[in-house]
């Protein structure tokens, strides 16, 4: 049996060509390479949002410091203090409004989540995470949204990383789904609630964004 370590070294910069599709659940699923026509858009974008809106790592509720950075951009940031996980118009760090979602994010996110079956996606908010080797996410649901069933479209850049999809409870089994530059996963419907993470990242840096990975995740929120 493959351990998940062993899961994340298999075939770590492989040439995910556009147009692989796998099933994850009746309505999830793994486009495979499908952001990698967008990437000379995609990268020079998050450098202009990082620039006016820096990562920074957020601090939990119950007072610990995620280990992975974030910064976003769109009408509506996601945003964590002791008060709680929220959405907010504001970056609380500038008390200015979030970037303007980039036309290309747009397009990425609606194009992928017609190909996976939802027509009509338009994302208000895209939430950019930095993960560095070591950095993880816990397994959660996203339940800030007032629509449960649009989907999450959730892109994924650099280092190579082990996706976690699991239940319905947090307790259920979760498979575990490689995920490299360009990948895109795609849930909502009867599987947007279900529970989700990232494994600890390894340090196998990538050729070009070096020891990172970027996660863009594109949600309606209202």
């Amino acid at each position: 049996m493959t351990s998940p370590f062993d899961v994340a070294t298999l075939d770590l910069f492989r040439d995910t060509s556009p147009g692989q599709h796998e099933s994850l659940g009746p309505a999830a699923c793994v486009l495979r390479g499908h952001a990698l026509p967008w990437m000379e858009a995609l990268l020079p974008a998050i450098e202009r949002i990082a620039a006016a809106a820096p990562f920074r790592q957020l601090t939990t509720p119950g007072g610990g410091l995620m280990s992975v950075a974030l910064t976003g951009c769109g009408s509506l940031g996601w945003t964590s203090d002791e008060y709680g996980y929220r959405y907010s118009r504001l970056n609380p760090e500038s008390g200015k409004p979030w970037p303007a979602m980039p036309d290309a994010f747009t397009e990425l996110a609606r194009d992928a989540a017609a190909a996976a079956g939802f027509a009509d996606f338009t994302p208000n908010a895209c939430l950019i995470n930095r993960y560095r080797p070591g950095s993880r996410m816990g397994l959660h649901q996203d339940k800030n949204e007032r629509d449960t069933q649009a989907p999450i479209v959730s892109v994924s850049l650099g280092m190579p990383a082990v996706f976690l999809f699991g239940g319905f409870k947090r307790s259920d089994p979760a498979a575990r789904v490689p995920l490299y530059h360009g990948d895109v996963a795609v849930w909502g419907g009867a599987d947007r609630m279900r529970y989700h993470g990232v494994m600890p990242l390894q340090d196998f840096p990538h050729p070009r964004l070096q020891r990172q990975r970027l996660n863009l995740t594109f949600r309606w929120v209202a």
